[in-house]
C-alpha cells in the first residue's frame, strides 16, 4: 500500500515538473507554503480567496483546546460526558454515545486523528458550555489573530453559508496550534485503538496520510465536502526548518496530497533556516537611569532567525546588527525589553527585533550613592 501511494504522488509530482516557477499547486483552487519562524511565504495561490475550509476548521477548535489546557481552565485528564447533540453529529465521527464518559484526551486524539465531528462538538461544550457559546470563542480568537477573511459557524467544518476561511488565515492558524507541541503527539499518530467505556475499542485511522507516507509530516488537518472539494493543511519539519502547506478546493485526495508533497519538496530542496544570532549572546550593555549596577548586559530576545534560498547567494551575504536603546530607570525587571535592534544585511536594514536584559536591575538606594561618592573622591574611578 505505502509503495503505491508514493507511485501515484511522485506520477502526480511528475506532472506539474516544469510549472513550479509558476504554480505548486496546479490542482487546487487556493494554496500557500510558509515558514512560520520567519513568517516567510514561499508560495501562495489565491490565497485569500474566501473558501469552505471543511474540516481543516478543527484547527482552530483544537487550538482554542489547547490554549484552555495551557491556561488550566481545563485539563486532558477531565472527564466529559457525552451529550444527545455531540452523539448524533453526522459526517466523519468516532461513534461516540449519550451518556458515555471519556476522558479529554481521548476525544482530542478523536478530533486529531480521525477528524470526529462528534468528538469535537463534546470538547466545544465542555469548555464553553454550548456550541453556539465556543463558536463565538471561535470567532473572538479569528479577530484577535487577524484573520479578517475568516468566519466560524460551527466547530467542525460542515457546510454553512457563513463558514469560511482562505488560506492565508488557515496558515496563520496552524502557526499558533504548532506552537502547542503536545497536540503535534496526537496529529502525527497514523492509526490508534481509542479505548470505549464498554471496554471495546474503536479503530482510528490518521485522515491525513501523508503522516505515514512522507518523512517529517507530523500534522495538521484534512478536510471534504461537497462543496468544499479536497482540502489540507499540513505541516513537515526536517532538521530546525518547519513548513507550513494548506490547499483547497482540489478535486481529489490524491491531487490534494500531491500539490501537498510539491509544496513541501520545493520548501525543503530549496530553503534552509540559519541561526544568525543567538538570543544568548552578549550584544551589548546599556547604562540604566538610578540603577546600582553602571552597565547591564544586553541581549536579543529571540535568536534570529533567516530563511536562506539555497539556489541563491544567501549564505555569503554578511549580517551585522545596529542597537536602538531606550531611556530606562530603574528598578528593572529582567527579561524587560530595553530597545531595538536592526538587522543589516549588505548596509540594508532587513528586520528590526527586540532587544532584552536578563538580570533584574534594582534601584539604587542614598547608600549606594553616598558609596560610590566616596569611591569616587579617595580612588577618582
Amino acid at each position: 500500500m505505502k509503495k503505491i501511494f508514493l507511485f501515484l504522488i511522485a506520477i502526480f509530482s511528475l506532472i506539474i515538473v516544469g510549472k513550479a516557477e509558476v504554480d505548486l499547486a496546479p490542482n487546487s483552487k487556493s494554496a500557500i507554503l510558509i515558514e512560520p519562524t520567519t513568517n516567510t511565504i514561499i508560495f501562495e495561490k489565491n490565497s485569500e480567496e474566501k473558501l469552505p475550509p471543511a474540516s481543516m476548521t478543527k484547527i482552530m477548535s483544537m487550538l482554542l483546546i489547547m490554549e484552555a489546557i495551557d491556561n488550566g481552565k481545563i485539563s486532558l485528564n477531565d472527564e466529559v460526558t457525552i451529550s444527545p447533540n455531540a452523539a448524533s453529529m453526522g459526517g466523519s465521527q468516532v461513534f461516540l454515545q449519550a451518556g458515555e464518559k471519556y476522558k479529554l484526551e481521548e476525544l482530542l486524539k478523536g478530533v486529531a486523528i480521525a477528524s470526529g465531528n462528534d468528538a469535537v462538538v463534546a470538547l466545544a461544550e465542555h469548555l464553553a458550555g454550548s456550541v453556539d457559546k465556543f463558536v463565538d470563542l471561535m470567532n473572538d480568537k479569528a479577530k484577535t489573530l487577524g484573520l479578517v477573511n475568516t468566519h466560524f459557524d460551527n466547530p467542525h467544518g460542515l457546510d454553512s453559508d457563513n463558514h469560511y476561511t482562505t488560506a492565508k488565515d488557515m496558515a496563520k492558524m496552524a502557526k499558533e496550534l504548532v506552537k502547542h507541541e503536545k497536540i503535534l503527539e496526537f496529529t502525527s499518530i497514523y492509526e490508534y485503538y481509542m479505548p470505549k467505556p464498554d471496554n471495546s475499542k474503536t479503530w482510528l485511522v490518521n485522515t491525513n496520510k501523508l503522516v505515514r507516507f512522507y518523512e517529517g509530516v507530523d500534522g495538521l488537518k484534512t478536510g471534504f465536502t461537497s462543496e468544499a472539494k479536497y482540502c489540507l493543511t499540513s505541516t513537515a519539519k526536517k532538521g530546525n526548518l518547519r513548513l507550513i502547506t494548506v490547499v483547497m478546493g482540489a478535486e481529489s485526495s490524491d491531487l490534494r496530497s500531491a500539490d501537498t508533497v510539491n509544496m513541501l519538496n520545493t520548501g525543503f530542496n530549496s530553503y534552509e533556516l540559519k541561526t544568525i544570532f543567538k538570543k544568548d549572546t552578549i550584544i551589548g550593555s546599556i547604562k540604566i537611569d538610578k540603577a546600582i549596577k553602571e552597565k547591564t548586559n544586553v541581549y536579543f530576545k529571540d535568536d534570529i532567525n533567516l530563511l536562506l534560498d539555497k539556489t541563491k547567494d544567501d549564505f555569503k551575504k554578511k549580517y551585522t546588527y545596529s542597537l536602538k536603546l531606550n531611556n530606562v530607570k530603574a528598578p528593572v525587571k529582567k527579561n524587560t525589553i530595553v530597545g531595538k535592534a536592526d538587522i543589516i544585511e549588505d548596509n540594508k536594514t532587513i528586520k528590526t527585533v527586540d532587544v532584552i536584559i536578563k538580570d533584574d536591575v534594582k534601584k539604587a538606594s542614598i547608600f549606594n550613592y553616598l558609596k560610590k561618592n566616596i569611591k569616587y573622591l579617595t580612588t577618582g574611578l
